[in-house]
Formats: structure tokens, C-alpha cells, sequence
């Protein structure tokens, strides 16, 4: 039995891993890896001695698959959560608390976004539910577009566009509503009377469990262990470059031929692999969007007075370059502990590229004097690191789930092949490690 992943971000490692428990020792499983290292956007780097990661660093904490994860892989003890503070939103010039009892920033009273947008719109989000509200059924729409109809402009670019540019890079017009917030969309479908209404429904129930979780010694913790694991031939700075079925399977250059290919790829890259045999999934692929983006991590002195907040938010139009900032040691206890202030801050939004022609010494320029704008603090880091992300998150554009639907059922009769990664099901961690074990269930299923 011999099986190619291509693609080494958190999607192929967990199909690989899958793989390996299912088909045990005597399989052959090969990963082909673009980059010279696995992890995708995962990547944590020593700073000052300590790890940081400068991809995501966080996971939604009541999705249950990074904690199982680590429980199988005999890292649980790895698993931390955040200290519990709050963030705040850049805007006007002044920080404001984040509004409470909001979907991605959609509010669900007026009372959430009281101090952050004028009288005005206060007066439009309270009036909104007494107007008629139009929503087609099973229909799509730019979260910008409804959130602006409803309830004005300032709501979309100080209190959503904040959070959505954080999850994806973008901003409330470049993502659609039954994508990014599918119980939203499921209320307004089940007749919600307003959006006020339809939010309220939508929100979770209380609960005591942590919204996040983390990795105390960083992502590398969890690909280190899920490679391990897997035990699988690793092809590092090796691209993927041609797909062809054979007799007996798949033809994967420059792997050669294999019984069955998991495509955890990047959106375009599946594209290209599947052109030649499912033109009409690569033309699905090939019309997602990316968006780039860029983080500057900063170890500061322990004393820089930086606020007690998990990080800071800005919104949209402000004259800042960053987009946000995580104040890591205040955030997390475990980096608390240590004898550095940490702070992650993040560039590039969906459309725009500037930030990643700049310089590493312009984008460490324009993070300190951000900061220091936004924290009234004096900034002398210590130590700054850049990472720059190209292309390194899809946009879910409004008619995504359809797309994906109409994807996936043009690659349904291809056998021995399957297909994961972020542009499926969600950009979170928990998502893409859920679309590797998926695909690697369907390999599964017809190998056996």
C-alpha cells in the first residue's frame, strides 16, 4: 500500500497520521512538501530563548479536535488557556472594550456597541428589528452588505471588519454570511424576524468551557508529535507538479505512482494537480480567493506598560498600518512567566498587498510606533522576528458552501483521491485538522 499527502500543513499531518493508524506499519506514506519545512502556517520560532509561534497561535477551545488530538498523541499536558482578559478595538484614535454578545461583531442589543459607534447608529441597531427584514432563503450575502443594511456603517468597520480580520484576513465584503457564520445563516433561514433576532439565536449557550486553548511550547509541540506518529517519508522542498490516473491508481510527480493521493493543499495548488483530470473541480479551486498577511513578533522589556488586555483590535480606516495586536504575555500565564514582554503584530487584509512588499525593517518600524500609537507605552524591543504569510488564508466569499458542495461532487468518482485543507470547512486549526481526518477516512474506506 503506498499513499501520497501532498501538502505538510496541519491537514496532511493529521491525514498522514490517520492514515497510519488505520493501514499500520507495512504502508508507505509519503508526504510532499513545498517548503523546506512541514507545519504550513504553522510556525513557532525561538524568541529571546522561548518558543513563539508565528502562525496562528491559538484554537478554538470548544471544538473538540485539538485536545483529543493531543490526548492520543500523549501531549495533553501541553494544553493551556488564555488568562481571560479581554481585548480592546482601536478606534476614533481611542481604545474601546470589545463589544460583549456579538456574532463576529454582529450585535445582538444596542447596549453591545454603546461607546464604540455614535447616537446615531445606536439609534439604528435599537429601531432595526420594527424593519422588515430581507433574506433569501438558502441565499448568500456579504456579511458587510447585510450588517451594513441593517445596522450601518461604523458596526461593519469598528466592530465586525476588527474580528473578521483576524479569522481570515479580510473584511466584512469579502466574506459571506452562511460560510463564516453558519448559525446565523441557518436562523435567518429558519424565519428570524430581524437580524437582532436572528443573532440572538445564533449566539452559543453560556458555558464555563475556555473559547480558546493553546500549546504551552507552541504549535511545534503537536506537528512534532502528529510527524512522529505518523511515521511517514517526508519530501520537504519538493512541489507536486502533475496528477495522472493509471490502471491501478494515481501517477503524483515526482513521487511516481501510488494507490491513492490526499490533496491537502492551498486552493490554487489543487487547482493546478486537478486540471488535468477534474477540470471542473480546478476551475471550483481556482476561483477561491487568498489573502496575505504578515506578523512582527516584538520581545520587549518586562516592564513596558502595555495595558491588560489580551490584545488590540483596529478597526478599519484608522490611520495605523497594523491591523491588530496580541499582547502575548498578557494573554497567556505560561508567557507571562517569562522574563520578556511579548507581542505579536499583524499586517494585510484581503486586497491589500502592501504590507508584504515592505521591507523586514519597515514592517518592525511600522509594528513599534503602532504600538507605541496604541499603547501611549515607550516601545524598545529587544528583539523583533517577521513572518511574512503570501496567499496563506482563503477568502470565504459569499456562495462558498455551494462551491465547496459542487467541488467536492466533481471529485466524488475520482477513487484513491481525496482532498483537505482550509479553503474546505474552516480556516481554524480544529477545522483543517477536521478535513485531514476526513479525507484520510475516505482513502480508508475504499482501500479496505
Amino acid at each position: 500500500m503506498r499513499v501520497a499527502v501532498v501538502g505538510g500543513g496541519i491537514s496532511g499531518l493529521v491525514a498522514a497520521y490517520r492514515l497510519r493508524k488505520a493501514l499500520g506499519e507495512s504502508a508507505e506514506l509519503i508526504l510532499v512538501e513545498r517548503r523546506d519545512r512541514v507545519g504550513g502556517i504553522l510556525r513557532t520560532v525561538e524568541v529571546e530563548g522561548d518558543p513563539v509561534d508565528l502562525g496562528a497561535e491559538a484554537f478554538v477551545g470548544r471544538r473538540p479536535e485539538i485536545p483529543e488530538l493531543m490526548g492520543e498523541l500523549g501531549i495533553a499536558e501541553q494544553l493551556v488557556h488564555p488568562a481571560g482578559k479581554r481585548p480592546l478595538v482601536w478606534s476614533e484614535g481611542v481604545g474601546h472594550r470589545l463589544p460583549e454578545r456579538t456574532l463576529m461583531g454582529i450585535p445582538a442589543a444596542p447596549e453591545s456597541v454603546a461607546g464604540l459607534v455614535d447616537a446615531q447608529t445606536l439609534a439604528a441597531v435599537a429601531a432595526e428589528p420594527s424593519r422588515p427584514l430581507r433574506w433569501e432563503r438558502g441565499g448568500d450575502v456579504s456579511v458587510g452588505e447585510l450588517v451594513r443594511e441593517r445596522f450601518g456603517e461604523q458596526v461593519v468597520r469598528r466592530s465586525v471588519d476588527p474580528l473578521l480580520g483576524g479569522v481570515y484576513a479580510g473584511l466584512a465584503d469579502s466574506i459571506g454570511v452562511r460560510a463564516a457564520l453558519p448559525t446565523l445563516a441557518a436562523a435567518l433561514d429558519r424565519g428570524a424576524a430581524s437580524l437582532t433576532r436572528a443573532v440572538s439565536k445564533a449566539l452559543p449557550p453560556p458555558s464555563t468551557t475556555p473559547v480558546f486553548g493553546g500549546i504551552r511550547d507552541g504549535y511545534r509541540a503537536l506537528l512534532d508529535a502528529l510527524r512522529a506518529a505518523a511515521d511517514v517519508k517526508a519530501e520537504t522542498g519538493t512541489a507536486a507538479t502533475t496528477l495522472a490516473r493509471t490502471a491501478q491508481g494515481w501517477r503524483l510527480d515526482p513521487v511516481g505512482d501510488v494507490d491513492a493521493v490526499i490533496l491537502a493543499t492551498p486552493a490554487p495548488v489543487t487547482a493546478e494537480l486537478l486540471r488535468a483530470v477534474a477540470p471542473e473541480a480546478a476551475e471550483l479551486a481556482a476561483g477561491i480567493d487568498l489573502a496575505s498577511s504578515a506578523v512582527v513578533a516584538l520581545a520587549l522589556p518586562p516592564e513596558t506598560a502595555l495595558p491588560d488586555n489580551s490584545g488590540i483590535l483596529v478597526a478599519t480606516g484608522e490611520p495605523l498600518r497594523a491591523k491588530a495586536f496580541t499582547l502575548s504575555s498578557r494573554k497567556w500565564p505560561h508567557l507571562a512567566a517569562r522574563d520578556v514582554a511579548l507581542v505579536r503584530a499583524s499586517f494585510g487584509r484581503f486586497g491589500d498587498p502592501a504590507p508584504l512588499s515592505w521591507s523586514d525593517d519597515d514592517l518592525v518600524t511600522a509594528a513599534v510606533e503602532d504600538l507605541a500609537t496604541v499603547t501611549a507605552a515607550d516601545i524598545r524591543p529587544r528583539r523583533a522576528v517577521v513572518q511574512r504569510w503570501p496567499g496563506g488564508l482563503p477568502q470565504y466569499a459569499p456562495g462558498h458552501t455551494t462551491r465547496i458542495a459542487d467541488l467536492r461532487s466533481a471529485t466524488a468518482d475520482l477513487p484513491g483521491l481525496a482532498l483537505a485543507g482550509a479553503y474546505l470547512d474552516g480556516v481554524g486549526v480544529p477545522a483543517c485538522a477536521a478535513t485531514g481526518t476526513k479525507a484520510a477516512a475516505r482513502i480508508i474506506a475504499q482501500l479496505s
